[in-house]
């Protein structure tokens, strides 16, 4: 209590964003006084309903839940105060904050994004483990589009003339957009967030940011607020940036690659590494529970119905779970490196998911592997798209396949896949409402 009214004394902050990212990884909550926001805590005064987290992607609350009961329980927004950053888009000072979501009597909200991360890290912790993780995050940068019929187009970068084309790692291509970015490394300088290189990606005004490696709740907490500074920076500079899975139709998607590793609390060391530097054993099972888990942990990576439109051969996006070393068609990468920094990346995961949800399944997936010894298969050498398509196509497949496996579902929750499942499968019936214009276009007077 007293570093964060330290903290607001300092910042000289009127007011304060209580955020608690919900089951689609949208910031609810609640902007108080900062007086209000320091006797709240003392008092319980900070509630939310625990139905934010059946709300959909659209705002929608899930009309029939058994999650949820319908007394509509409030809940405690208890605020992290290592995540207390100013918000550094607005000309006035005031404070953002990550909270918790807990029960009155201090049990964790188990249908809370955050409460799984840390549930999924305590299981590690048990073990004598600390995951290790390094995201990556790719987005759009897009004019101004106000009607949602209307193709998303490239903004017009410095030189007066909108981006065509593919220029990835483009320099002068990245360049044409550095009021933007310039903006984003500002934001993100004063608001302590810790981003590192920047890179122009494959798509036409596609830019990607690399995180440096850290803890995964901290990562996971990085990702979410980086999301609104880079939407905030671009509209301060006339645009959008779109964190979408699947923005154009032509255009390779979005992904968050997460990199992971696992280290001994005691001594320090990588347990991806033998001693020679080699894949371990642990590295070896976990990648086996990668290969055997993200399809029925897609849910947690394919957050939306558009997000199985990135996942298609030959647009940077994998549609397997095969490994190889420096593979860039597979999707689990074991970039070449020394024993300390030996890794996997999980490539599967697009920009549009929670970022906890995704540390989280992830973390899960390695987690049963070591604990069930699986073996993976054999790295794959060559181009891993003339093998098989084995991931999910569509959301309701990646739903149950979530929902027939047991080990998964017993270490997620019931409940919280409960819940999830309850989620999409309402946003899955708003979607079948709209006629889309491929429709009209081919069915309207043809069939």
């Amino acid at each position: 209590m007293s570093i964060l009214s330290d903290w607001l004394a300092e910042h000289n902050s009127e007011e304060v964003e209580c955020l608690v990212p919900d089951i689609t990884g949208i910031a609810r909550g609640k902007i108080v006084p900062s007086k209000k926001f320091l006797s709240g805590i003392e008092e319980k005064g900070l509630r939310l309903p625990e139905v934010v987290f059946i709300q959909t992607v659209t705002g929608d609350f899930v009309d029939v839940s058994s999650t949820v009961e319908e007394t509509n329980t409030d809940i405690l927004m208890v605020p992290d105060e290592t995540t207390m950053r100013v918000v550094p888009w607005y000309d006035y000072p005031a404070a953002q904050v990550i909270c918790d979501a807990e029960y009155m009597n201090g049990d964790p909200v188990d249908i809370a994004p955050r409460s799984l991360l840390k549930k999924i890290l305590a299981m590690y912790d048990e073990k004598g483990w600390k995951p290790v993780v390094a995201p990556e995050l790719e987005f759009y940068l897009i004019d101004k589009n106000l009607n949602p019929d209307h193709a998303l187009e490239a903004p017009f970068g410095v030189n007066g003339r909108r981006e065509y084309g593919r220029q990835a790692y483009g320099i002068d291509a990245a360049n044409e957009f550095d009021p933007v970015v310039e903006d984003i490394y500002d934001f993100c300088e004063r608001a302590h967030v810790d981003i590192d290189t920047m890179i122009h990606e494959a798509g036409s005004a596609q830019m990607e940011f690399n995180f440096n490696h850290g803890d995964a709740l901290e990562l996971a907490d990085q990702v979410f607020l980086v999301k609104r500074i880079v939407r905030q920076a671009a509209l301060k500079n006339g645009m959008y940036a779109t964190f979408m899975a699947k923005p154009h139709a032509d255009e390779p998607g979005s992904a968050m690659h997460i990199h992971q590793s696992i280290v001994d609390k005691q001594t320090g060391e990588n347990i991806f590494a033998t001693k020679a530097g080699r894949p371990s054993k642990f590295m070896m099972n976990y990648i086996g529970g990668l290969q055997r888990y993200i399809s029925p942990c897609m849910p947690l990576f394919g957050a939306n119905i558009n997000s199985y439109r990135r996942i298609s051969p030959y647009t940077d996006a994998p549609i397997n779970t095969h490994w190889g070393y420096d593979n860039r068609t597979v999707g689990l990468r074991v970039p070449r490196s020394d024993a300390k920094a030996l890794r996997v990346e999980n490539r599967v995961p697009g920009v549009d998911c929670n970022p906890y949800l995704a540390m989280a399944g992830t973390l899960a997936c390695g987690y049963l592997g070591m604990m069930e010894k699986r073996k993976p298969t054999k790295p794959i050498d060559g181009d891993a798209y003339r093998l098989a398509f084995n991931l999910p196509r569509h959301q309701s497949d990646a739903l149950y396949k979530m929902n027939h496996c047991k080990p998964l579902k017993q270490i997620l929750g019931e409940r919280f896949c409960k819940n999830l499942t309850d989620v999409k499968n309402e946003e899955f019936d708003l979607f079948q409402k709209v006629i889309s214009s491929w429709e009209r276009q081919h069915l309207l007077l043809n069939v």
